[in-house]
């Protein structure tokens, strides 16, 4: 079936599936600008979603793990403020998120639990349940099939620019649309989920498929990005599944729904690390000749989160030594006789020796905003893997110095 699945660009990002509102609102949480976002089927809808793997866990992370649960898969509304991430503010945190939940619930006529809800921002400060409450009633009154740019503005934090996409997807049984947004610059380092997005398919799916083929999609995806090596509190990835478009995705076409969500989710995780906090450069870090993919995706990681690296590329210093070095650390099988360093296409270490008389072409090249570095781990196995990463600036150090102040 594969060969006859197209996928094509959209246009729109969330409200781009059929059967799909959204709204942007200011509410008071931050000093200035959108800072709550509701999102809303027309009617119930499948649901799926990811959550961060980080032990210290914000209040609305958990109610919606509680929330996707007894609902058996299902949500009316995905409710997502900014400004402050409700996160290790105690019981009162948790009366926060419910409220919210229930006036949400109160709001488009539907059960709490069909809520998720989820918050970012500062952690330790106290979420303000009034100026939510006012939010959402605004919200509500506002949603609208074509609110995805606002409610894509609400929900950034320190992100340069929104980030939403949309992707068609014409299959022999027919069409359907994904669409999508996300936020995130600053602490990102997925384990399981990344940041904030919420991704909707106007597709006809059911609730374990729809959680399968997302956990796939997102391990290429959202998992495969890096910014500073910080796994958040309150990172959640949710997806909902109208069936509006009247195509039902099950086992057999279920390659269709993944190339949609793929046509989506990569180029949001590519928006996330070019938009991070004093990023110039995006990097992709390519890992080959490794013992299998998990040692390869362990590899790239290690490489991408290094600060050696990041500042190496951030400075223009075709420093390949530092890749070698922190392929060596990975703590995977390597092989430094056989190993290799391209910047580009331009070896600069190969099978134990240095080609340091292209230096200066290598130079050249990190001038460019886009930066591909491959590293072959020399061990001839065949796993491979990317990540998706960008340089580390004197900027990044200013925004998270003067973050809360």
């Amino acid at each position: 079936m594969n060969e006859r699945i197209c996928v094509e660009a959209a246009v729109g990002g969330i409200t781009a599936p059929k059967g799909i509102r959204a709204s942007g609102v200011a509410c008071g949480i931050k000093p200035s600008g959108l800072d709550l976002a509701l999102i809303a089927p027309d009617r119930s809808a499948a649901a799926a979603a990811v959550f961060t793997t980080n032990r210290a866990q914000a209040a609305p992370v958990l109610l919606s793990r509680e929330h996707l649960a007894a609902s058996g898969g299902r949500a009316a509304a995905i409710l997502v403020n900014s400004g402050c991430a409700n996160a290790c503010t105690g019981e009162g945190g948790w009366d926060v998120a419910r409220d919210a939940a229930a006036e949400v619930s109160a709001q488009v006529g539907c059960r709490p639990q069909d809520v998720l809800v989820a918050s970012t921002g500062v952690i330790g400060v106290a979420l303000d349940g009034r100026k939510v409450a006012q939010g959402i009633q605004a919200a509500h009154a506002a949603l609208h099939a074509a609110g995805h740019a606002d409610a894509a503005r609400a929900i950034m934090t320190t992100d340069p620019f929104p980030k939403e996409r949309a992707a068609r997807v014409d299959t022999p049984a027919g069409s359907f649309t994904v669409g999508g947004m996300a936020k995130g610059s600053g602490m990102i380092d997925p384990r399981m989920a990344t940041m904030i997005a919420v991704l909707a398919t106007d597709a006809q799916v059911e609730s374990s498929l729809l959680q399968d083929a997302l956990r796939e999609v997102v391990d290429l995806t959202f998992n495969a990005i890096t910014v500073d090596g910080e796994c958040s509190t309150n990172d959640c990835v949710f997806l909902l599944a109208t069936g509006a478009s009247g195509v039902t995705v099950d086992g057999a076409s279920r390659p269709a729904l993944v190339q949609g969500l793929l046509a989506v989710c990569q180029p949001l995780a590519r928006d996330i690390v070019r938009g991070g906090e004093g990023a110039t450069k995006l990097m992709t870090v390519a890992v080959t000749g490794a013992a299998s993919a998990d040692e390869a995706k362990r590899a790239a990681r290690t490489i991408a989160n290094s600060p050696l690296c990041k500042t190496a590329v951030h400075g223009g210093d075709p420093n390949w030594g530092r890749f070698v070095a922190a392929a060596g650390r990975a703590g995977v099988a390597f092989d430094l006789q056989r190993a290799g360093v391209w910047f580009g296409s331009i070896e600069l270490f190969r099978h134990g020796r240095p080609h340091d008389d292209r230096a200066s072409e290598a130079a050249h090249y990190l001038r460019r905003p886009e930066i591909d570095i491959r590293v072959d781990l020399g061990t001839g196995g065949r796993g491979e893997a990317l990540v998706w990463t960008c340089d580390l600036s004197a900027e990044y150090v200013r925004i998270n110095a003067e973050y809360r102040t």
